[in-house]
């Protein structure tokens, strides 16, 4: 290791998204307060300028991990030569405040080279502590003010086939959950965030890709996630199942974090339908159960949003294509034409939605509003010289853009 200092009725109702309270600008977890790509603080233009500022740009490492805000500062976890490390830089200069790192030598899965060496979760931030899995599954807790490590769990040689540790974690009442371990030997285990004693563990499927979010179906508080081969629920208090789905692509890639429309849950693969599913509580039991399936439009690792009743998000066909559809009957409303992008990371802001493409552009549209369902793009800009695989950060007129080893503030007035 190496610090450097620098509503509660049994029945369907009440499916509720558990929002983490922290400042509106604040961005301390995967995807959002919901884990849903709403951002909770933006400042829009009343014209968009034909470019964006660049206010500063710095080397940071490899990874996909998000980064995080907090305050007035953003923390991000990424490799450095041999290292996994994490880092604390000031957000207004990018100066780096502290950065520590521990040894982790890896080499990808030959089939898996071309996404590179990760890490590939990102981090949780939570009461004055930072939490990372990085790429054999070695889990660690840090001082956020400090960056001094407080607790760490070694990884394994058994991980994930492909892409290694890309699950998330969460912090819920203490604790902090991960899915540790690999192909058919995986756990979700919930850890205690002060000391790192394991409280609970299930270990009935390996890790997927995508993350968990946590909801309240009734009375009951729920950690739905995609494993290897299932979409499930457990309890979060004790880890029990609750429910599980089977939904395991042919090559066990389900990489897409579930997405909460109403009363269902909204997944995809790239060899499965997007599909939602909706659980109810029936003779004391919950069952999952199909409401809608769209073949047409399956996803592989770009993650949706909802805008109203509508779900956007990239599908894997004809080479990267937008798509809307309705989620509340699965009906494709419209696709873009095809060759847009490899793949997209997309953020909810206010009525737009931005998306990063994986091409370094950034792409500013309105969803089709009733009567023009259609992409209706207001900008596009280049953001980055390589590929933009990591989901950016928008809080005020600022947008973090991590390419595949610098970290950009951008700004639009």
């Amino acid at each position: 290791m190496k610090h450097r200092a620098l509503t509660s009725i049994a029945i369907l109702a009440g499916f509720t998204a558990v929002t983490v309270q922290t400042a509106a600008q604040d961005l301390t977890q995967w995807r959002g307060p919901n884990r849903d790509g709403v951002v909770v603080s933006f400042v829009g233009p009343q014209v968009w300028p034909e470019q964006l500022t660049q206010r500063w740009k710095v080397e940071v490492g490899l990874g996909y991990a998000t980064p995080l805000l907090v305050g007035d500062r953003i923390y991000l976890f990424s490799r450095q030569g041999e290292e996994e490390v994490m880092s604390a830089l000031d957000a207004a200069t990018g100066n780096v405040l502290w950065q520590t790192g521990y040894p982790a030598p890896f080499t990808m899965n030959s089939s898996a080279a071309g996404h590179g060496p990760g890490p590939k979760s990102t981090p949780v931030f939570s009461d004055g502590k930072l939490y990372s899995i990085g790429m054999v599954g070695t889990v660690t807790a840090f001082d956020a003010a400090t960056g001094r490590m407080l607790w760490q769990k070694p990884g394994s040689d058994v991980v994930p086939v492909y892409t290694t540790h890309s699950f998330s974690p969460l912090i819920d009442g203490g604790l902090v959950v991960f899915h540790v371990g690999g192909h058919n030997q995986g756990a979700l285990t919930a850890f205690d965030a002060i000391t790192g004693d394991v409280k609970w563990s299930w270990d009935g499927d390996g890790p997927g890709y995508g993350s968990p979010i946590l909801v309240e179906l009734g009375a009951t508080r729920q950690i739905v996630t995609v494993t290897q081969g299932k979409l499930v629920g457990l309890d979060a208090a004790t880890g029990a199942l609750l429910w599980e789905h089977p939904y395991a692509s042919r090559n066990f890639t389900n990489s897409i974090t579930p997405v909460l429309y109403g009363q269902s849950f909204i997944v995809s693969n790239n060899t499965l339908p997007t599909t939602a599913i909706t659980v109810t509580r029936r003779n004391n039991q919950w069952v999952p159960q199909v409401v809608w399936e769209n073949a047409d439009v399956p996803m592989r690792m770009s993650n949706g949003v909802i805008v109203g009743d509508i779900f956007f998000s990239l599908s894997t066909r004809n080479s990267g294509q937008y798509f809307s559809l309705d989620a509340k009957t699965g009906e494709t409303l419209w696709t873009s034409e095809p060759r847009q992008a490899d793949n997209v990371s997309l953020l909810k802001a206010g009525d737009l939605v931005f998306s990063l493409e994986s091409d370094g552009e950034l792409v500013i549209f309105r969803p089709g509003r009733p009567g023009q369902p259609a992409f209706e793009p207001l900008r596009r800009y280049k953001v980055a010289d390589t590929d933009t695989w990591t989901q950016p950060v928008i809080s005020g007129n600022r947008i973090f853009v991590k390419d595949v080893s610098t970290l950009a503030l951008w700004r639009w007035n």
